[in-house]
């Protein structure tokens, strides 16, 4: 069984590690030389994760032909920004055939779509695909720290493949076909987790983090739902157990952002000094056209891209959604159940 992994950061080198367990050869796509001869060489991500080994089952290459011959199953690991254009150029090599299991999280800026919308897009064709999404930071993964996510295909054969090459001891996988819900959940994520480190930032409390986090489930599931999603998904691994892993975890890229936002550092000044992209700076804006596409009162989201765009401080921003009029809970979840009661 051989595997393509395309990408070579922090994620992408964890899901080699996760499917070297399984798998007889992992090849990781690289444009990176160095990386490429530190994994050939020193079986170390030198860029990424260099702390840790990797199995002689996983070598690097950045010869296309090279990873995609004889391959079984591609994973997609590149940022979604760049994953039109990175594809679109590889869409003849990629076999059309051979499933793709995309890690990618995050809507488009431009285009506001997402990866199950992107991926055909760029290879000019209905192609197999699958979603793997849930709480796992990458260097958890290679502690191989227990871990549970979510597999996401409307191909049952598909999802069950991916589950054989994915379980582990300390791994488990869940199945949906909701691949909408579970990927509105993985990128809206990333936006509230830059709401939870400004929270943080401004030196807040739990008091403060917990209202924010319950109230980002309520704004993420209301913009699945109306997206087609199953409104249960964002109750599982991709939604709030996801939410929870980047509004609480330290090792939150975007999470980072917001903690220095909250700080007082500039936006561009933080970008400029991260060596990986932190999605949800792209994604809140996305987000917010999206909202207003399905006519979604996302308070919190637009609160996140005012201060992303430099129209509010982070204080200003906080300020304001404690002084928004007062409303039931639940108003707005279930719209369409809310107009048949």
């Amino acid at each position: 069984m051989k595997i393509a992994v395309l990408g070579g950061g922090s994620f992408a080198t964890a899901l080699a590690f996760v499917f070297s367990k399984n798998c007889d050869e992992i090849v990781m796509l690289s444009r990176n030389p160095d990386v490429c001869r530190s994994i050939n060489e020193d079986h170390r991500n030198s860029k990424y994760l260099k702390e840790f080994t990797l199995p002689q089952n996983i070598r690097a290459t950045s010869d296309a032909s090279d990873a995609f011959r004889n391959v079984n199953f591609i994973v997609h690991s590149i940022p979604v920004q760049a994953s039109f254009e990175y594809l679109a150029n590889l869409s003849t090599q990629i076999p059309s055939d051979v499933p793709i299991i995309s890690s990618s999280k995050g809507l488009h800026a431009t285009t506001l779509e997402l990866m199950s919308d992107i991926i055909p897009k760029a290879l000019g064709r209905n192609h197999p695909t699958a979603f793997v999404s849930g709480p796992s930071f990458a260097k958890e993964l290679m502690n191989s720290c227990h871990t549970a996510i979510v597999v996401a295909s409307v191909s049952e054969k598909i999802r069950d493949d991916v589950i054989k090459l994915m379980v582990s001891p300390s791994l488990r996988v869940y199945p949906t076909s909701d691949v909408i819900g579970v990927e509105v959940g993985g990128a809206l994520k990333n936006v509230f987790a830059i709401a939870a480190g400004a929270v943080e930032g401004l030196g807040l409390g739990t008091n403060t983090m917990a209202a924010l986090v319950t109230r980002g489930c309520s704004e993420m599931t209301r913009l699945a739902v109306a997206m087609g999603a199953k409104p249960l998904t964002l109750s599982g691994l991709s939604g709030i157990g996801d939410l929870m892993l980047t509004c609480f975890g330290n090792l939150s890229r975007n999470r980072t952002v917001g903690k220095r936002l909250g700080q007082g550092e500039k936006l561009s000044d933080i970008l400029a000094s991260m060596g990986e992209v932190a999605e949800g700076v792209a994604t809140s804006a996305a987000a917010v056209k999206l909202a207003a596409k399905y006519n979604l009162d996302l308070p919190i989201v637009v609160a996140v891209d005012d201060v992303l765009q430099g129209r509010l401080s982070v204080q200003v921003a906080l300020e304001n959604l404690f002084n928004l009029p007062q409303q039931g809970e639940w108003d707005g979840l279930f719209p369409m159940a809310e107009s048949s009661m």
